[in-house]
């Protein structure tokens, strides 16, 4: 493994539905190239990442779940706020048992729901710790992968100066907060964002872009996921759209082969489905063309994901590497 400078953290958001935390565990396979050792987060506590690998549900410790394909591994680890402000109590204020006898009370959980500001610190700020370890002069992972939360609220959950802004302005976690801030805004900071060729997702997709630009949060690239492939052809399309091609005409073609003529209302319809679904493909991906970042296209798996899949993701995912 080589000496890296620092270690790459790439940030995964999307709209739910458009399938983030897929391309998030396709891209740390994909990073896991050359003998590299990659730690996959999550923060929302779905437990996705076990599913996709087929594993049992994460515990708060990071675990080995994959092998990349150049050799390299995958590691995950599923972050909570509580068991993240326990670890910070007892970083901090050594406070082991008391910690827990806290978390018995339901104190931690009141705490973390009161001020969700500090709840993100305290999720952003294990993310900055893996980030950040060291075993002597070697980073412990060569990139760190979060599966984020989705774009809506993006820029909200990386900004945690200003959702501390009127919380704690002195002491261990306001300095915990500057640090995250200036490792979020760093070269090695990759946030990438997941959508589909769907209007709301893409309006979306692209207000993100805007916003965490305002904040100065590194936007890298747009991943375009669940593409569907064109069915027909240009000709055949403007034809069904301008009417040309009619239940008479495709009646009497499917005749001409032996197939029942009646049949044709039910293929125009669903060759106008096709049609429109290509055209609103069409215009969306070019809205997206205009969105100033780098756009990756992902076709859509019909038999499902799983780890063959993620390896073949992992191939298309290599220029966010």
């Amino acid at each position: 493994m080589s000496v890296a400078i620092a270690t790459d953290l790439h940030i995964v958001t999307g709209k739910g539905g458009t399938g983030k935390t897929t391309v998030a565990a396709a891209l740390a396979m994909a990073l896991a190239g050359d003998g590299r050792k990659v730690l996959l987060c999550e923060v929302e506590g779905r437990q996705g990442i076990a599913q996709l690998f087929d594993v049992a549900p994460l515990p708060y410790e990071e675990r080995k779940i994959a092998v990349g394909p150049g050799g390299g591994e995958v590691h995950a680890l599923a972050i909570d706020p509580e068991s993240a402000l326990l670890e910070y109590l007892q970083m901090y204020y050594r406070l082991g048992r008391a910690g827990r006898a806290l978390d018995r009370f339901g104190i931690i959980d009141f705490a973390t729901t009161i001020a969700p500001g500090v709840r993100d610190v305290l999720l952003t700020g294990k993310v900055y710790e893996a980030a950040k370890r060291r075993s002597g002069d070697q980073f412990t992972y060569d990139a760190v992968v979060m599966d984020a939360p989705p774009t809506g609220r993006i820029t909200r959950f990386l900004n945690v100066n200003s959702e501390l802004a009127g919380l704690a302005k002195v002491g261990p976690i306001r300095r915990q907060a500057d640090a995250i801030m200036q490792m979020m805004r760093a070269p090695s900071t990759h946030i990438h964002l997941v959508t589909v060729l769907e209007e709301m997702p893409v309006t979306e997709t692209i207000d993100a872009i805007a916003e965490l630009g305002t904040e100065k949060l590194p936007v890298s690239h747009v991943a375009v996921n669940l593409i569907q492939p064109d069915l027909l052809t240009t000709s055949t399309r403007d034809a069904l759209i301008n009417g040309s091609l009619d239940t008479e005409t495709v009646g009497a073609a499917l005749e001409r082969v032996g197939l029942p003529p009646d049949a044709a209302g039910s293929l125009i319809d669903g060759g106008m489905d096709a049609a429109h679904r290509a055209t609103l493909q069409t215009d969306n991906r070019a809205e997206l063309a205009d969105c100033g970042r780098p756009v990756v296209e992902l076709a859509r798996r019909p038999d499902g994901i799983d780890l063959g899949a993620l390896y073949e993701m992992a191939e298309q995912l290599g220029d966010l590497t």
